[in-house]
């Protein structure tokens, strides 16, 4: 296994199909621009398509050979996740080498998505099941899906008995669970594709403390100002760049040693920054029963069931 990564270790992508979810800004256009100059032909799957084409238009304007399509994916309405799956697969006779499930919202006021789910729990873990499910049967051997966790799963537990947060709602405390979801899906992926003999690998990372837009929409949602410049404040003196907060991403997408089930995250301090590599998610994540719980209701609430 590399020991340590480097984007320089990333091998030539050309004829490799990859779709990103929330690559407008952020970890996910970070991915997309290295990605994209190796060689990959990158779908931008964005919320917002206006700001989809201007995240394509600046990588052109650095790598003009960049083979890159935008396309609308709205992860809280299941209806618009059906939508794109199938039109992605009715242009994409080649298949899909990788899908990266990394769009999210961060502890933001409770919302409810098109479906009626709570809006973290609904984008960041319900959209990606789904997505993930429709997108399965086109991925090409050795095919990889990497869903991007957050460290904040270390708080995180899974509340099935209140799994959309109607009874009680804490923002941070939802986030935790819909980042824990992460993983246990992930994880839960990996299980069952192996089990199977499916030929894919379900790696899951996390960014450590990476600077992106993510830590500022709670607080702007929430009409807080002043945490929205707290927030800033912490980006510009703690976190690492969303250049480095990718690293972990673009290893687990490309690196021909990654081992299917494996966590990734940065190894310098505090494990939030720095150079990407292995580690052990918590005990919660690792949880079976809980993770196989989570599948069995997530097929039930989105209606997306898998191939084996």
């Amino acid at each position: 296994m590399t020991m340590t990564w480097t984007t320089a270790d990333i091998p030539d992508l050309s004829g490799q199909s990859m779709i990103i979810t929330g690559a407008n800004s952020g970890i996910g256009l970070e991915a997309a621009i290295v990605l994209a100059q190796k060689g990959a032909a990158v779908t931008l799957a964005v919320r917002d398509a206006v700001r989809g084409q201007s995240a394509a238009d600046r990588i052109r304007a650095s790598y003009p050979q960049a083979e890159l399509e935008v396309a609308r994916l709205d992860l809280a309405d299941l209806a618009g996740v059906r939508h794109f799956a199938s039109e992605w697969i009715a242009g994409h006779p080649e298949g899909l080498d990788v899908l990266i499930n990394n769009a999210g919202v961060m502890a933001i006021p409770r919302r409810e998505t098109a479906d009626g789910f709570e809006m973290q729990l609904g984008t960041n873990h319900l959209g990606h099941f789904a997505l993930t499910g429709l997108l399965v049967d086109t991925l090409n051997p050795g095919g990889r899906v990497v869903t991007v966790s957050s460290g904040a799963h270390r708080f995180g537990q899974m509340n099935f008995d209140d799994l959309q947060a109607a009874d009680s709602y804490q923002k941070w405390r939802v986030y935790g669970q819909s980042k824990l979801a992460n993983i246990l899906f992930a994880l839960e992926l990996h299980r069952r594709a192996e089990a199977a003999g499916a030929d894919l690998r379900s790696v899951v990372v996390h960014p450590g403390y990476a600077a992106t837009n993510l830590q500022s929409a709670g607080p702007r949602m929430s009409g807080s100002r002043l945490g929205e410049s707290l927030s800033g404040l912490a980006n510009r003196v703690l976190a690492q760049s969303a250049e480095a907060g990718a690293w972990p991403t673009e290893m687990a997408a490309t690196d021909p040693d990654v081992p299917s089930g494996s966590f990734i995250g940065p190894t310098g301090r505090m494990r939030q920054r720095g150079t990407p590599g292995y580690e052990t998610p918590s005990e919660a994540a690792r949880d079976v029963v809980a993770a196989g719980r989570l599948w069995e209701m997530s097929t039930d609430l989105t209606g997306v069931t898998y191939p084996w």
